[in-house]
């Protein structure tokens, strides 16, 4: 029976105010090795991972058992340092993990048997995957982070996750998201209530996919997927402390995942490192005739559009791609008195280590009649596009957004957003329905202005802080967010990366970001993947140190091998 929905709201408002937590590569040949230390998954790569399977140091089923007992060990529990106590405002779980995947161990043994027979692993072979919940995934339920979805059980994969599975990933867990993605501040949902950011729990981890980069950043899986309208694969990436991806519009495909706003969302991977990204992207994009969008982008840019198919984004993994580079830095983002002190001599550090690299820096880098630009640039129609949604989903418990905002199932702080999205539309709101952002006029003159400017300096990609500030307090709703990543990428279609910079106020992560022009990923990921190996700038969050457990496969734990969901 449900909770009627006045009732509901007021238990989720008292819930909320206290902060209650509630492939295209080749496959990985076999390499012999002199070592029999133990494998830890702790900051573990795909490649390490890899190879220690493909040497016996460990199998497919340990490394799955090794994050699932991190998951059981960690998101759930107020973590403890000996000879540390942490302050009152810290003493909460991580709680980033909604659903565990009850086939994990059994694909795992499947990937066992692989190995045991050819000697081989696919692209993604033995890597567990964190997937936000907002994607579509076939026999483990999906809910975009509402309460109203709960029980729903897709049929199919989205397309992304497909790809994930072909190249051989394992479906570990799906991650909680800010709820139905309306937010970049914070990850808090009615299905799974608030996540906090590892490396500072009184901390948010941004939003919309701070699940996924919160696990990730825990090592409570390899890496993931997260989405982004606006912000939320860079911002959570770089709050986190890790690589962001967001791809050009029309690289991966949105076919299976719950929409914010259709024609601005897109998917792509959160890692660790820039070279795990690349792999995760090599796998994950490609054309989908199902996504109208992707015939949109191969339009605008058809040579640029041929020219990815079938790429391996590894390939880019140069040591010195920044040398002869021409890197514009856009000041505008954080040259300003609202911008944290710290943040901006990270920022200035992370320039000077691009010229030291060998790249030409211009400084600044500026976008004639920006701020006439802009104003008119978001277009959105969340009711159509979820609705569309849920007509390809007949067993999904609600049939429209308007019998979901009547159902009341939802956390009051969207409560603004999601009324607002059935309300009849101003006569100062932008037309619907909103055309792709490549056949949108506003974006269009923005774009060219944006690219006229690049070439009139000569520029291969521009670079700013991903967010201007520090990761705010749970709670805090008033302080300044710094959020610089929704115009520039979303409004344009172009690809933009974070990368970890280093940190601030002592263990709050900073990210850089890269971005260029459209299909221009191989050259961002080099670049990205230069400054990470001169900086090594991340590090893994103290709180989640390695277990005592081992990964040795002669002395791994059996646990049973379905599992009850993190919030059933």
């Amino acid at each position: 029976m449900l909770v009627p929905g006045r009732l509901l709201r007021l238990i989720l408002l008292a819930f909320f105010a206290v902060s209650i937590p509630l492939a295209a590569q080749p496959a990985v040949a076999a390499r012999k090795t002199e070592t029999s230390a133990p494998f830890n998954v702790v900051g573990a790569t795909i490649a390490q991972t890899q190879a220690a399977i493909l040497a016996g140091r460990t199998t497919c089923r340990a490394v799955v058992e090794a994050y699932l007992t991190r998951i059981r060990a960690y998101d759930q529990t107020v973590p403890s340092m000996p000879g540390h106590t942490l302050d009152p405002d810290q003493q909460f779980p991580l709680n980033a993990i909604v659903t565990l995947n009850p086939r994990a161990l059994a694909e795992a043994d499947a990937c066992d048997a692989t190995v045991r027979r050819t000697h081989r692993l696919p692209p993604l072979g033995g890597i567990a995957v964190l997937i936000k919940d907002n994607y579509d995934t076939a026999g483990l339920q999906t809910t975009g982070g509402s309460l109203a979805m709960k029980g729903f059980v897709p049929t199919t994969d989205a397309a992304m996750v497909a790809r994930l599975r072909g190249a051989g990933a394992i479906v570990l867990a799906k991650t909680n998201m800010a709820e139905w993605a309306f937010s970049p501040y914070l990850t808090a949902s009615s299905i799974a209530g608030i996540t906090r950011n590892p490396y500072d729990l009184s901390r948010v981890p941004a939003g919309s996919s701070g699940g996924t980069a919160a696990a990730v950043a825990a090592s409570l899986g390899e890496s993931g997927l997260g989405t982004d309208t606006g912000n939320s694969i860079r911002g959570p990436s770089s709050h986190n402390d890790l690589v962001g991806i967001r791809p050009t519009i029309g690289l991966t495909s949105r076919s299976g995942i719950i929409p914010l706003f259709a024609h601005n969302d897109v998917g792509g991977p959160m890692a660790r490192t820039v070279e795990d990204a690349a792999r995760l992207l090599t796998v994950v994009a490609g054309p989908d005739p199902t996504d109208p969008d992707l015939a949109a982008a191969a339009a605008a840019y058809p040579q640029a559009y041929s020219q990815t198919r079938g790429i391996d984004y590894t390939r880019a993994l140069r040591r010195h791609a920044l040398r002869g580079a021409r890197i514009g830095v856009f000041r505008q983002y954080f040259d300003t008195q609202r911008t944290d002190p710290e943040v901006k001599a990270v920022m200035e550090r992370a320039i000077a280590t691009l010229r030291a690299e060998g790249a030409t820096i211009v400084d600044p880098f500026t976008i004639p009649d920006y701020k006439t630009l802009v104003p008119d640039l978001w277009c959105g129609d969340f009711e159509a596009d979820l609705n569309h949604y849920l007509d390809l989903h007949a067993n999904a418990p609600y049939h429209s957004l308007r019998q979901i905002v009547a159902s009341g199932l939802y956390l009051p702080y969207i409560g603004d957003e999601i009324n607002a999205s059935i309300a009849p539309p101003t006569k100062d709101e932008r037309r619907a329905p909103c055309p792709d952002v490549y056949h949108d006029p506003a974006k269009i003159r923005f774009r060219n202005a944006l690219l006229e400017a690049m070439a009139a300096a000569h520029l291969d990609a521009i670079v700013y802080p991903t967010w201007s500030d520090p990761p705010r307090k749970v709670g805090d709703m008033t302080s300044p967010a710094g959020d610089n990543s929704q115009v520039l990428s979303p409004q344009t279609g172009f690809p933009a990366i974070t990368v970890p910079m280093g940190f601030t106020h002592g263990d709050l992560p900073a990210g850089m970001t890269i971005l260029g022009p459209a299909f221009s990923e191989s050259t961002l990921i080099g670049f990205a993947y230069d400054f990470e190996q001169t900086t090594h700038a991340r590090r893994d969050p103290a709180l989640y140190p390695a277990l005592h457990s081992t990964l040795n496969p002669a002395r791994a734990a059996r646990p049973s091998a379905t599992f009850t969901p993190v919030h059933p």
